[in-house]
C-alpha cells in the first residue's frame, strides 16, 4: 500500500522520510531511496538530497510495487492507480496497442503483465480508453474495468487534453485557432479537404510558448478529436513537427516526433472527482528550442 505525505516547507528528501516514518529504521528508509521505493509527485527520485518544496507529494511505494513496475520498458511510467484506472507517460516510439506487425512491445501489453504483477494466470488486465501515435509520447490512460471504460470513453470528448510541440518555422501569430475539414481513408490515412457529406470539422487552439531562429515551441488544445489532426493542422499552417516525414518535416534534430501529450484533466469514472496529471517535455525535445 502506498503511503502519501504532502511537503508544508523546504527540505531535503531524506530529512522529510526520516521524519514521517520515525518508527521505521534509518537503514531500511535509505534502502527505500536505494531501490526506487520513494517517488516525488508521482516520479522515483534516489537522491538523498533531492530538495522538495512546499506542495510536493512524497510517496512510499511498497515492494510489490516497485517490483511490478519494472516489468514496464524504459521512459514507461506509472502516475496514478487505483481500482479504477492507470495513468502512465508513454515514451516516443512505443505502440499504444497492437498491430499487424507487432503484437507483444505495446503499452498495452506492457501494463498488462504490471497490473498482472508478472503472473501469467492473473485474471487483472487493462482496457483501452484512447490511444497515442507510436511516435507521440505523454499522458494515456487505461481502463482497469469494463465500466471504467465505457464512463471514461463516453465522457472523453469532455476531456481537457494539452499537447506540446515543437515545429519548423513559425506561426503567424503568437495564438490563434486552426480548422480544417478532416476525411479519413482509411485506418491510419487522414487529409484535410475541402468540405463534404464525408468530411468532419476539426479545429486545434494554439499558443505560442517559444520562438528561436529556426522553430517555436507550441501549445496546442484540440476542441475536436479527429485522428492526427494536430499534425495535419501544423503541417496546413506549413509549420510541421519536427520529426514528421509524414508531413514533409525537412528537419529531424531529436531524432523523434516532436509531439508530447502534456496535460490531461478529467473526472473520475467511479467518483467523479476532476483528475489532472501534467508531464514535462522531455529534454531531448525542449533543447530544440
Amino acid at each position: 500500500m502506498t503511503a502519501s505525505h504532502t511537503v508544508e516547507h523546504p527540505v531535503e528528501l531524506l530529512t522529510f522520510v526520516f521524519a514521517c516514518h520515525q518508527d521505521v529504521k534509518k537503514n531500511k528508509v535509505r534502502q527505500w531511496l536505494k531501490y526506487g521505493s520513494v517517488k516525488v509527485n508521482g516520479r522515483s527520485v534516489t537522491r538523498y538530497n533531492h530538495r522538495l518544496q512546499a506542495g510536493d507529494v512524497v510517496s512510499i511505494r511498497g515492494k510489490e510495487e516497485v517490483l511490478s513496475e519494472s516489468l514496464l520498458p524504459r521512459g514507461m511510467t506509472v502516475l496514478f492507480e487505483d481500482a479504477s484506472l492507470v495513468v502512465i507517460e508513454k515514451p516516443a516510439n512505443l505502440l499504444s496497442m497492437a498491430n499487424a506487425t507487432e503484437r507483444n512491445k505495446t503499452a498495452y501489453s506492457y501494463l498488462t503483465d504490471y497490473v498482472r504483477r508478472g503472473n501469467p494466470k492473473s485474471p487483472n488486465r487493462v482496457w483501452i480508453v484512447h490511444r497515442l501515435d507510436r511516435d507521440t509520447s505523454g499522458l494515456m490512460i487505461f481502463a482497469k474495468s469494463e465500466d471504467a471504460k465505457q464512463v471514461l470513453q463516453a465522457n472523453w470528448l469532455r476531456a481537457e487534453k494539452c499537447y506540446l510541440a515543437v515545429v519548423e518555422g513559425d506561426l503567424p501569430a503568437d495564438s490563434g485557432e486552426l480548422s480544417s475539414n478532416s476525411n479519413q481513408r482509411g485506418p491510419t490515412a487522414v487529409d484535410s479537404v475541402p468540405p463534404s457529406e464525408r468530411t468532419r470539422l476539426a479545429v486545434t487552439n494554439y499558443r505560442v510558448l517559444k520562438r528561436s531562429a529556426t522553430c517555436a515551441l507550441v501549445e496546442l488544445t484540440p476542441q475536436t478529436g479527429r485522428r492526427n489532426q494536430i499534425r495535419e493542422h501544423l503541417a496546413d499552417a506549413k509549420c510541421p513537427i519536427i520529426g514528421d516525414r509524414k508531413h514533409k518535416a525537412r528537419t529531424n534534430p531529436a531524432r523523434r516526433l516532436g509531439l508530447h501529450a502534456s496535460s490531461l484533466q478529467f473526472p473520475h469514472p467511479l467518483s467523479g472527482e476532476i483528475l489532472n496529471f501534467t508531464s514535462p517535455l522531455p529534454r531531448v525535445l525542449s533543447r530544440q528550442v
